[in-house]
């Protein structure tokens, strides 16, 4: 995000049942399922949705009491846990095919350690991670509330004592903030969008969604009624895959920062660790987190590049935006190269990335999520390199 006196800046977020994050979410539970099995087992996995129809295609190198019909087992029981159980796509009859393969021997040749050779990368690609202190997540904010906002609903309509019975997993929303003095001031405009049972208009549908949103949103930033826009085509009830075919990787923006940060190109979903489009985009966020939250900086950007096959990375980029409080960018890169290996085993052993955790980053963003200690997710959200970070910068 370029900075500017006042301006405005918009985000979206997607739930868990748009069409594409229940491709998400399939080729993560895939991951998981792996993981389980052996820590160090090899998933590339893509997936495709459409009306009562599910396709899981890609490569995997893992044991082999991971059936195809497993597979096809716990890709309909996700769709249940997300929601769909409707005539155009059901988690019961849905038609699931899985074409998942081995691995290229190539592939695997640059990627294993063998000898004196450590573990490559699993391919070529540049990584970007971002923080700033717009928010307690040292998110930006625009995303960060838009998350916040389908998360809410998400919550509420999963729960026993819904408050929101008749609304349907699928739901988009867009939040734009207006910037004064390069700090949000307040939302010029919503837009949420979310699937709904007959039987309900879009004035309804508003009235059950604005508490929610202005909960969400910081006090006196809910925007004037006309620029609040709820179903602003109207009707919604023909959702999910069933309206809209669903791919794998197609919401990298909505999992990172909402594009107020580059994006290196890569997804996340449906790659295991050794990936590094995945496990280098995460060290990046954790890094960049780590020196907004020692108070190094207001906003990090950060940049690793890698070669496949090889370990280390081919170059570490830091740009502070012009917020650095007395820190030399050039002595910050070595520092982090000091703190963390960054090779893709350094990167997952300190990450502790080789287990089952990847599942509850398939919606509501990879970014700006709460750490789980007992769970073992989101451990790239830890802030734990501050002391060695001031100490470094004599803070």
């Amino acid at each position: 995000m370029r900075d500017r006196g006042e301006f405005l800046f918009t985000s979206e977020s997607v739930s868990e049942g748009h069409p594409d994050k229940v491709a998400d979410r399939i080729s993560d539970t895939v991951v998981d399922a792996y993981l389980a099995a052996d820590p160090y087992a090899r998933v590339a996995c893509e997936t495709l949705v459409t009306t009562n129809r599910i396709i899981l295609a890609g490569e995997v190198r893992g044991p082999e009491t991971i059936t195809k019909e497993y597979l096809a087992h716990l890709a309909r029981m996700a769709v249940q846990d997300i929601g769909y159980d409707q005539e155009g796509f059901s988690w019961r009859d849905a038609d699931i095919a899985v074409h998942l393969h081995a691995q290229s021997a190539h592939i695997a040749v640059g990627v294993d350690a063998a000898g004196n050779k450590d573990e490559g990368a699993g391919d070529q690609g540049i990584m970007f991670g971002y923080a700033c202190s717009e928010t307690p997540a040292l998110m930006p904010a625009p995303i960060y509330y838009s998350h916040l906002v389908l998360r809410r609903i998400s919550e509420l309509r999963r729960a026993a004592d819904s408050q929101v019975k008749g609304l349907l997993p699928d739901a988009k929303s867009q939040v734009t903030l207006k910037y004064v003095g390069g700090k949000p001031v307040g939302a010029t405009s919503v837009v949420v969008s979310i699937q709904h049972e007959p039987g309900f208009t879009p004035a309804s549908v508003k009235e059950m969604i604005r508490p929610i949103v202005t909960a969400a949103l910081p006090d006196g930033w809910m925007p004037k009624d006309e620029d609040f826009y709820v179903n602003p085509t109207g009707i919604f009830e023909i959702g999910g895959p069933d309206g809209d075919c669903g791919l794998t990787g197609r919401k990298i923006i909505v999992d990172t920062y909402g594009g107020a940060a580059p994006h290196g190109g890569g997804a996340f979903s449906g790659k295991d660790p050794t990936k590094v489009d995945r496990s280098a985009a995460y060290v990046c966020r954790y890094l960049a987190k780590n020196v907004v939250a020692a108070g190094l900086a207001e906003k990090c950007t950060l940049q690793l590049s890698y070669a496949i096959g090889v370990s280390q990375p081919l170059s570490l980029y830091v740009d502070l935006h012009g917020t650095a409080k007395d820190v030399d960018e050039a002595k910050l890169e070595t520092t982090l190269r000091e703190l963390v290996n960054l090779s893709p085993r350094g990167i997952r052993e300190h990450l502790q990335l080789n287990r089952p955790i990847y599942v509850p980053t398939a919606a509501f963003g990879h970014f700006g999520r709460t750490p789980d200690e007992e769970l073992g997710t989101f451990t790239w959200e830890k802030t734990d390199l501050v002391p060695s970070l001031k100490s470094a910068f004599n803070r």
